[in-house]
């Protein structure tokens, strides 16, 4: 072996360890099972992410909360030990009321019209205010549409009153149940299938998708077609852990990102046909409510809203114009 080639070998060396020593493992959290489109896009976007950025940037993937509810989440996210996420607006809204306007009722009809909310001037004027909870805005999706699954009949609103209805912790939920008269009941996800079919809870607001593949529709009596609300997700990175990213590698993450918030909201938009046509197979009546169904509480949630935020009359305007 002559000592060219053994330079050329140590080289090689080097230049493959210098490669290893820049991977770095990061990772992104969400309280979606791995069934969830959520979680499944969000896989399918770190192996891109990885491939694109020649394995420097290998996003691990943690579901159904596995790091911790969302306020864990953010906290950690503030500090710089978690690195993204696919957050709800529960602990944004919490913190900060004009976050909590995207969770009004009725805004938009369907997936499509929230998608195109969602890139709008309001949520441009939400994104401005992200770094003051030390996070990096990377892009807007949904979930399905809300409805109500009660686990006994319901004809009029008026038997909702004093029902057990589980929310996630979130302002906005909590006060339209309240306006209901019902009890809006915060339960983490995974404890949801077992508290619905042993009767801690009476009901939940929840997705077509959750519906059918969690099977809550196996212990319920009816299930309220209602759409009415949207479910909004923002894509998001640790501040700190951003600024410490190479220019080049950010932009790879921050078009990935993008590309797989507008895919989710194009899935949803196929989706939600196909999670409701499953659920009208089943032995559980399937019954198409709306607005007016729901009776004043809707307006009032409204005037309620339009106090606790200055934004939430330029939202109402924005959706009008798209609805």
């Amino acid at each position: 072996m002559t000592f060219t080639t053994i330079l050329k070998g140590a080289a090689a060396v080097l230049l493959m360890a210098a490669g290893t020593a820049q991977a770095t493992d990061y990772r992104m959290s969400m309280i979606t099972p791995p069934a969830h489109q959520w979680t499944k896009s969000a896989t399918d976007m770190a192996a891109r992410i990885n491939e694109r950025t020649e394995g420097r940037v290998n996003i691990l993937i943690f579901p159904s909360g596995q790091l911790g509810p969302e306020s864990q989440m953010m906290q950690q996210m503030q500090t710089g030990a978690l690195d993204f996420a696919f957050l709800t607006l529960g602990e944004l809204a919490n913190r900060d009321n004009d976050f909590g306007i995207l969770a009004a009722p009725y805004l938009v009809p369907d997936i499509v019209t929230a998608g195109k909310l969602l890139d709008g001037e309001t949520t441009k004027k939400l994104e401005e205010k992200l770094p003051s909870f030390g996070l990096k805005g990377l892009g807007w999706a949904v979930s399905g549409m809300r409805q109500v699954v009660m686990n006994g009949k319901v004809e009029t609103v008026d038997q909702l009153a004093g029902k057990k209805i589980r929310t996630i912790p979130y302002a906005p939920e909590l006060d339209m149940w309240t306006g209901l008269k019902a009890v809006p009941t915060p339960m983490p996800l995974p404890a949801l299938y077992d508290a619905f079919a042993n009767g801690q809870i009476d009901g939940m607001q929840i997705d077509l998708e959750s519906t059918w593949n969690s099977k809550y529709y196996s212990n319920a009596g009816v299930i309220l077609n209602s759409d009415h609300g949207m479910f909004p997700m923002l894509a998001a990175a640790s501040g700190r852990k951003w600024a410490q990213i190479s220019p080049e590698d950010q932009a790879i993450i921050a078009e990935e990102f993008a590309t797989e918030t507008a895919t989710i909201v194009e899935a949803y938009a196929r989706l939600e046909e196909e999670f409701l046509t499953n659920l009208k197979g089943t032995d559980v009546p399937v019954v198409e409510v709306d607005r007016e169904w729901f009776g004043p509480a809707i307006e009032a949630y409204y005037d309620q809203w339009k106090t606790k935020s200055p934004l939430f009359e330029d939202l109402l305007q924005e959706a009008a114009a798209l609805n």
